[in-house]
Protein backbone atom coordinates (compact mmCIF):
# COMPACT_ATOMS: atom_id res chain seq x y z
CA UNK A 1 0.00 0.00 0.00
CA UNK A 2 1.18 3.31 -0.65
CA UNK A 3 0.74 7.01 0.74
CA UNK A 4 1.79 10.41 0.32
CA UNK A 5 4.43 11.57 2.49
CA UNK A 6 4.67 15.80 2.87
CA UNK A 7 8.37 16.55 1.51
CA UNK A 8 10.57 18.63 4.18
CA UNK A 9 11.66 20.67 1.53
CA UNK A 10 9.94 20.85 -1.89
CA UNK A 11 11.97 21.61 -4.97
CA UNK A 12 11.63 24.94 -5.89
CA UNK A 13 12.49 24.20 -9.67
CA UNK A 14 10.06 21.33 -9.51
CA UNK A 15 7.44 23.85 -8.45
CA UNK A 16 8.22 25.83 -11.27
CA UNK A 17 8.08 22.77 -13.78
CA UNK A 18 5.20 21.34 -12.52
CA UNK A 19 3.03 24.08 -15.21
CA UNK A 20 5.90 22.71 -18.29
CA UNK A 21 5.18 18.98 -17.29
CA UNK A 22 1.00 19.49 -16.68
CA UNK A 23 0.79 21.30 -20.52
CA UNK A 24 3.09 17.81 -21.73
CA UNK A 25 0.64 15.39 -20.05
CA UNK A 26 -2.05 17.58 -21.36
CA UNK A 27 -1.11 17.15 -25.06
CA UNK A 28 -0.57 13.81 -24.65
CA UNK A 29 -3.90 12.88 -23.01
CA UNK A 30 -4.99 15.04 -25.94
CA UNK A 31 -3.71 13.00 -28.85
CA UNK A 32 -5.58 10.05 -27.29
CA UNK A 33 -8.54 11.84 -27.22
CA UNK A 34 -8.45 12.74 -30.65
CA UNK A 35 -7.42 9.46 -31.92
CA UNK A 36 -9.76 7.78 -29.83
CA UNK A 37 -12.49 10.41 -31.85
CA UNK A 38 -11.16 9.11 -34.94
CA UNK A 39 -9.19 12.34 -35.43
CA UNK A 40 -5.16 12.45 -36.81
CA UNK A 41 -3.64 14.10 -33.53
CA UNK A 42 -1.20 16.34 -35.42
CA UNK A 43 -3.84 17.57 -37.75
CA UNK A 44 -6.09 17.81 -34.46
CA UNK A 45 -3.19 20.15 -32.70
CA UNK A 46 -2.49 22.05 -36.12
CA UNK A 47 -6.15 22.97 -35.63
CA UNK A 48 -6.25 23.89 -32.14
CA UNK A 49 -2.88 25.23 -31.58
CA UNK A 50 -1.71 26.59 -34.80
CA UNK A 51 -4.33 28.22 -37.28
CA UNK A 52 -5.85 30.49 -35.22
CA UNK A 53 -2.48 32.04 -34.79
CA UNK A 54 -1.96 32.05 -38.66
CA UNK A 55 -3.25 35.55 -39.49
CA UNK A 56 -3.26 39.02 -37.36
CA UNK A 57 -7.23 38.51 -36.48
CA UNK A 58 -6.10 35.37 -34.54
CA UNK A 59 -3.47 37.79 -32.95
CA UNK A 60 -6.37 40.33 -32.06
CA UNK A 61 -8.60 37.30 -31.10
CA UNK A 62 -6.10 36.03 -28.90
CA UNK A 63 -5.60 39.01 -26.48
CA UNK A 64 -9.38 39.49 -26.63
CA UNK A 65 -9.59 36.71 -24.95
CA UNK A 66 -6.48 36.72 -22.49
CA UNK A 67 -6.98 40.38 -21.61
CA UNK A 68 -9.77 39.38 -18.96
CA UNK A 69 -7.91 36.52 -18.14
CA UNK A 70 -5.00 37.75 -17.28
CA UNK A 71 -6.74 40.49 -15.19
CA UNK A 72 -8.77 38.84 -13.04
CA UNK A 73 -6.31 36.02 -12.51
CA UNK A 74 -4.00 39.17 -10.84
CA UNK A 75 -6.56 39.55 -8.46
CA UNK A 76 -7.24 36.34 -7.45
CA UNK A 77 -3.50 35.90 -6.77
CA UNK A 78 -3.86 38.09 -4.00
CA UNK A 79 -6.43 36.03 -2.05
CA UNK A 80 -4.58 32.79 -3.13
CA UNK A 81 -1.69 33.50 -1.36
CA UNK A 82 -3.11 34.07 1.39
CA UNK A 83 -4.69 30.69 1.51
CA UNK A 84 -8.50 32.51 0.57
CA UNK A 85 -9.98 30.82 -2.20
CA UNK A 86 -12.48 33.19 -4.40
CA UNK A 87 -14.02 30.93 -6.86
CA UNK A 88 -16.89 33.32 -7.36
CA UNK A 89 -14.78 36.05 -10.07
CA UNK A 90 -17.36 35.04 -12.83
CA UNK A 91 -20.39 36.03 -10.09
CA UNK A 92 -18.31 39.38 -9.95
CA UNK A 93 -17.57 39.96 -13.59
CA UNK A 94 -20.97 39.86 -13.97
CA UNK A 95 -21.82 42.51 -11.15
CA UNK A 96 -19.35 44.20 -12.76
CA UNK A 97 -20.28 44.47 -16.08
CA UNK A 98 -24.73 44.94 -14.88
CA UNK A 99 -23.15 48.45 -12.73
CA UNK A 100 -21.22 49.90 -15.86
CA UNK A 101 -23.68 48.39 -17.83
CA UNK A 102 -26.11 50.40 -16.09
CA UNK A 103 -24.22 53.81 -15.79
CA UNK A 104 -24.05 52.86 -20.12
CA UNK A 105 -27.84 52.65 -19.91
CA UNK A 106 -28.36 55.71 -18.26
CA UNK A 107 -26.02 57.82 -19.96
CA UNK A 108 -27.64 56.96 -23.32
CA UNK A 109 -28.16 59.70 -24.85
CA UNK A 110 -25.57 61.59 -23.41
CA UNK A 111 -22.10 62.60 -24.91
CA UNK A 112 -18.49 63.07 -22.76
CA UNK A 113 -15.51 61.73 -21.85
CA UNK A 114 -16.23 61.15 -18.43
CA UNK A 115 -18.69 58.59 -19.36
CA UNK A 116 -16.16 55.50 -20.08
CA UNK A 117 -14.46 56.20 -16.64
CA UNK A 118 -17.83 55.90 -14.57
CA UNK A 119 -18.59 52.58 -15.92
CA UNK A 120 -15.25 51.51 -15.04
CA UNK A 121 -15.78 53.25 -11.23
CA UNK A 122 -19.01 51.55 -11.33
CA UNK A 123 -17.54 48.21 -12.35
CA UNK A 124 -15.07 48.28 -9.96
CA UNK A 125 -17.39 49.19 -6.86
CA UNK A 126 -19.64 46.65 -7.99
CA UNK A 127 -17.13 43.62 -8.27
CA UNK A 128 -16.19 44.62 -4.93
CA UNK A 129 -19.22 44.55 -3.15
CA UNK A 130 -19.75 41.07 -4.50
CA UNK A 131 -16.27 40.40 -3.18
CA UNK A 132 -16.97 42.28 -0.22
CA UNK A 133 -20.46 40.29 0.45
CA UNK A 134 -18.16 37.14 0.98
CA UNK A 135 -16.20 38.97 2.82
CA UNK A 136 -18.17 39.76 5.30
CA UNK A 137 -19.88 36.84 5.76
CA UNK A 138 -16.60 34.89 6.19
CA UNK A 139 -15.48 37.21 8.72
CA UNK A 140 -18.62 37.76 10.75
CA UNK A 141 -20.13 34.19 10.49
CA UNK A 142 -16.99 32.51 9.54
CA UNK A 143 -18.48 31.33 6.06
CA UNK A 144 -15.87 29.54 3.56
CA UNK A 145 -15.27 32.05 1.30
CA UNK A 146 -14.79 28.90 -1.07
CA UNK A 147 -18.82 28.15 -1.28
CA UNK A 148 -20.11 31.82 -0.37
CA UNK A 149 -18.37 33.01 -3.54
CA UNK A 150 -19.54 30.17 -5.77
CA UNK A 151 -23.14 30.83 -5.00
CA UNK A 152 -23.05 34.26 -5.31
CA UNK A 153 -22.03 33.84 -8.44
CA UNK A 154 -25.43 32.02 -9.71
CA UNK A 155 -27.10 35.14 -7.44
CA UNK A 156 -25.37 37.54 -9.78
CA UNK A 157 -26.29 35.38 -13.24
CA UNK A 158 -30.12 35.61 -12.14
CA UNK A 159 -29.85 38.91 -11.78
CA UNK A 160 -28.36 39.90 -15.35
CA UNK A 161 -31.11 37.26 -16.40
CA UNK A 162 -34.02 39.37 -14.71
CA UNK A 163 -32.40 42.85 -15.76
CA UNK A 164 -32.19 41.71 -19.95
CA UNK A 165 -35.60 39.97 -19.62
CA UNK A 166 -37.07 42.93 -18.08
CA UNK A 167 -36.44 46.81 -17.37
CA UNK A 168 -33.01 46.65 -18.78
CA UNK A 169 -34.42 44.73 -22.10
CA UNK A 170 -34.03 46.42 -25.29
CA UNK A 171 -37.45 47.19 -26.67
CA UNK A 172 -36.22 47.17 -30.21
CA UNK A 173 -34.68 43.86 -30.08
CA UNK A 174 -37.14 41.51 -30.83
CA UNK A 175 -37.91 39.99 -27.47
CA UNK A 176 -33.91 38.68 -27.33
CA UNK A 177 -32.33 39.01 -23.50
CA UNK A 178 -30.48 42.01 -23.95
CA UNK A 179 -29.68 45.73 -23.83
CA UNK A 180 -29.85 48.59 -26.20
CA UNK A 181 -26.14 48.72 -27.64
CA UNK A 182 -23.90 50.88 -26.06
CA UNK A 183 -23.06 54.27 -27.23
CA UNK A 184 -19.78 55.24 -28.62
CA UNK A 185 -18.59 57.66 -25.45
CA UNK A 186 -19.62 54.13 -23.95
CA UNK A 187 -17.54 51.67 -25.64
CA UNK A 188 -13.45 51.23 -25.71
CA UNK A 189 -11.79 52.49 -29.23
CA UNK A 190 -10.57 49.26 -31.18
CA UNK A 191 -6.47 49.35 -30.42
CA UNK A 192 -6.16 48.74 -34.19
CA UNK A 193 -8.66 49.36 -37.13
CA UNK A 194 -10.76 46.24 -38.28
CA UNK A 195 -10.07 44.05 -35.22
CA UNK A 196 -11.79 43.62 -32.15
CA UNK A 197 -9.16 44.45 -29.85
CA UNK A 198 -9.85 47.24 -27.91
CA UNK A 199 -8.08 49.80 -25.46
CA UNK A 200 -9.05 47.73 -22.45
CA UNK A 201 -5.82 45.72 -22.86
CA UNK A 202 -3.74 48.89 -21.71
CA UNK A 203 -5.94 48.63 -18.39
CA UNK A 204 -4.74 44.86 -18.30
CA UNK A 205 -1.00 45.74 -18.82
CA UNK A 206 -1.38 48.58 -16.33
CA UNK A 207 -2.68 46.03 -13.29
CA UNK A 208 0.25 43.92 -14.10
CA UNK A 209 2.70 46.27 -13.82
CA UNK A 210 0.82 47.33 -10.28
CA UNK A 211 0.86 43.91 -8.86
CA UNK A 212 4.35 42.91 -10.06
CA UNK A 213 5.58 46.00 -7.58
CA UNK A 214 2.59 45.12 -5.03
CA UNK A 215 4.08 41.47 -4.56
CA UNK A 216 7.85 42.54 -4.69
CA UNK A 217 7.82 45.87 -2.86
CA UNK A 218 4.49 45.75 -0.50
CA UNK A 219 4.65 44.63 3.13
CA UNK A 220 1.11 44.66 3.06
CA UNK A 221 1.35 41.65 0.31
CA UNK A 222 3.97 40.01 2.87
CA UNK A 223 1.65 40.45 5.37
CA UNK A 224 -0.67 38.00 3.55
CA UNK A 225 1.43 35.57 2.02
CA UNK A 226 2.89 35.12 5.86
CA UNK A 227 -1.08 35.41 6.86
CA UNK A 228 -1.72 31.89 4.48
CA UNK A 229 1.52 30.43 5.14
CA UNK A 230 1.92 30.36 8.71
CA UNK A 231 -1.22 31.74 10.03
CA UNK A 232 0.02 31.60 13.96
CA UNK A 233 3.26 33.41 13.20
CA UNK A 234 0.75 35.73 11.05
CA UNK A 235 -0.87 36.32 14.64
CA UNK A 236 2.00 36.61 16.89
CA UNK A 237 3.45 39.52 14.56
CA UNK A 238 0.12 41.08 14.70
CA UNK A 239 -1.25 40.52 11.38
CA UNK A 240 -4.88 41.10 10.93
CA UNK A 241 -6.39 37.96 9.94
CA UNK A 242 -9.80 40.07 9.14
CA UNK A 243 -7.78 42.57 7.07
CA UNK A 244 -6.10 40.06 4.93
CA UNK A 245 -9.84 38.51 4.23
CA UNK A 246 -11.26 42.06 3.64
CA UNK A 247 -8.24 42.91 1.19
CA UNK A 248 -8.19 39.78 -0.60
CA UNK A 249 -11.65 39.47 -1.46
CA UNK A 250 -12.15 43.27 -2.35
CA UNK A 251 -9.18 43.41 -4.62
CA UNK A 252 -10.02 40.28 -6.59
CA UNK A 253 -13.90 41.75 -6.80
CA UNK A 254 -12.39 44.55 -8.23
CA UNK A 255 -10.09 42.93 -10.72
CA UNK A 256 -13.22 40.95 -12.39
CA UNK A 257 -15.41 43.86 -12.34
CA UNK A 258 -13.64 46.08 -14.08
CA UNK A 259 -12.88 42.83 -16.64
CA UNK A 260 -16.63 42.67 -16.62
CA UNK A 261 -16.88 46.09 -17.55
CA UNK A 262 -14.14 46.02 -20.42
CA UNK A 263 -16.34 42.83 -21.70
CA UNK A 264 -19.67 45.06 -22.11
CA UNK A 265 -17.67 47.79 -23.40
CA UNK A 266 -15.72 46.55 -25.87
CA UNK A 267 -16.41 43.42 -27.89
CA UNK A 268 -19.71 42.71 -26.45
CA UNK A 269 -20.69 46.13 -26.44
CA UNK A 270 -24.08 45.29 -24.67
CA UNK A 271 -25.48 43.74 -21.76
CA UNK A 272 -26.57 40.33 -22.66
CA UNK A 273 -26.39 36.92 -21.46
CA UNK A 274 -23.31 35.55 -23.09
CA UNK A 275 -21.22 38.53 -21.48
CA UNK A 276 -18.25 35.67 -20.37
CA UNK A 277 -17.92 32.05 -21.66
CA UNK A 278 -16.75 31.39 -18.36
CA UNK A 279 -13.41 33.88 -17.88
CA UNK A 280 -14.22 34.38 -14.13
CA UNK A 281 -13.63 30.02 -13.77
CA UNK A 282 -10.47 30.08 -16.20
CA UNK A 283 -8.98 32.45 -14.57
CA UNK A 284 -8.65 30.57 -11.58
CA UNK A 285 -6.40 27.60 -13.58
CA UNK A 286 -4.46 30.93 -15.08
CA UNK A 287 -3.45 32.06 -11.48
CA UNK A 288 -2.23 28.78 -10.53
CA UNK A 289 -0.68 27.71 -13.91
CA UNK A 290 0.93 31.00 -13.42
CA UNK A 291 2.45 29.95 -10.03
CA UNK A 292 0.83 33.45 -8.91
CA UNK A 293 3.40 35.91 -10.53
CA UNK A 294 1.98 38.13 -12.65
CA UNK A 295 4.41 38.08 -15.25
CA UNK A 296 3.38 33.93 -15.56
CA UNK A 297 -0.33 34.74 -15.49
CA UNK A 298 0.33 36.37 -18.42
CA UNK A 299 1.82 33.57 -20.25
CA UNK A 300 -1.04 31.10 -19.10
CA UNK A 301 -3.69 33.59 -19.74
CA UNK A 302 -2.25 33.86 -23.38
CA UNK A 303 -2.35 29.77 -23.25
CA UNK A 304 -6.01 29.46 -21.67
CA UNK A 305 -7.11 32.27 -24.09
CA UNK A 306 -5.23 29.70 -27.34
CA UNK A 307 -7.36 26.80 -25.97
CA UNK A 308 -10.63 28.74 -26.14
CA UNK A 309 -9.29 29.93 -29.83
CA UNK A 310 -8.42 26.49 -30.59
CA UNK A 311 -11.82 24.76 -29.18
CA UNK A 312 -13.46 27.30 -31.37
CA UNK A 313 -11.45 26.24 -34.52
CA UNK A 314 -11.82 22.58 -33.57
CA UNK A 315 -15.82 23.31 -33.74
CA UNK A 316 -15.75 24.25 -36.88
CA UNK A 317 -12.84 22.54 -39.00
CA UNK A 318 -13.09 19.08 -36.84
CA UNK A 319 -16.65 19.34 -36.23
CA UNK A 320 -16.11 18.58 -32.04
CA UNK A 321 -18.38 19.24 -29.63
CA UNK A 322 -18.50 22.71 -27.93
CA UNK A 323 -17.37 20.75 -24.88
CA UNK A 324 -13.71 20.19 -26.05
CA UNK A 325 -12.75 23.57 -24.61
CA UNK A 326 -13.56 22.64 -21.46
CA UNK A 327 -12.35 19.41 -21.23
CA UNK A 328 -8.95 20.85 -21.96
CA UNK A 329 -9.10 23.25 -19.12
CA UNK A 330 -9.97 20.36 -17.07
CA UNK A 331 -7.27 18.15 -17.88
CA UNK A 332 -4.75 21.04 -17.51
CA UNK A 333 -6.35 21.69 -14.21
CA UNK A 334 -6.09 17.65 -13.24
CA UNK A 335 -2.72 17.43 -14.32
CA UNK A 336 -1.58 20.09 -12.61
CA UNK A 337 -2.79 19.37 -9.51
CA UNK A 338 -1.31 15.78 -9.63
CA UNK A 339 2.38 17.57 -10.37
CA UNK A 340 1.81 19.47 -7.37
CA UNK A 341 0.89 17.07 -5.34
CA UNK A 342 3.89 15.05 -5.94
CA UNK A 343 5.81 18.33 -5.86
CA UNK A 344 4.72 18.91 -2.15
CA UNK A 345 4.77 15.32 -1.07
CA UNK A 346 6.73 12.17 -2.21
CA UNK A 347 4.94 8.18 -2.60
CA UNK A 348 5.65 6.03 0.13
CA UNK A 349 5.49 1.93 0.33
CA UNK A 350 3.69 1.67 3.92
CA UNK A 351 5.52 -1.40 5.45
CA UNK A 352 3.23 -3.54 7.31
CA UNK A 353 4.19 -4.49 11.14
CA UNK A 354 3.62 -7.50 12.14
CA UNK A 355 2.04 -8.62 15.38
Amino acid sequence: MYLLEPRPQPSRRMRWLAPLIAVGLTLLAGSVLFWALGKSPLQSFHVFFIEPLSSANGWSELLVKASPLILIAQGLAVGFRARIYNIGAEGQLIMGAICGGGVAIACQHLQGVWILPAMLLAGALGGALWGGLAAWLKTQFRAEETLTTLMLTYVAGFLLAWLVNGPWRDPDGMNFPQSVMFTDPALFAPLFDGYRVTASVLITLAVVLFFALYFRRSFLAYQLEVAGQAPAAARFAGFSARGGVWLSLLLSGMTAGVAGVAEVAGPVGQLNLNISPGYGFAAIIVAYLGRLSPLGMVLSGLLMALVYLGGEAAQVSLQLPAAITGLFQGMLLLFLLGADAFVDNRLRRRVAVSA
